[in-house]
């Protein structure tokens, strides 16, 4: 399973581990996700969904069935 939110699409980052001494060595900047089950009106049946916080945010704002179709036409959502 990739590690990439559903709704905005956000995933992980590469960047470095700076030290005091200024030394750099490669790591990873994770996405803060969740499986989290929706309850989709229209159709009368629950989604399991991976998204991030900010994803969550994104629900709230303008709706579960619009941020589901947002992922569809992206092609973020099988």
């Amino acid at each position: 399973m990739s590690k990439i939110c559903q709704i905005t699409g956000k995933k992980r980052m590469v960047g470095n581990n700076v030290s005091h001494a200024n030394n750099k060595s490669k790591r990873t900047f994770e996405v803060n996700l969740f499986k989290k089950k929706f309850f989709m009106p229209e159709t009368g049946e629950w989604i399991t969904l991976k998204v991030s916080a900010n994803g969550l945010k994104t629900i709230n704002k303008i709706g579960v069935e619009e941020a589901v179709k947002r992922g569809r036409k992206n092609g973020l959502i099988a």
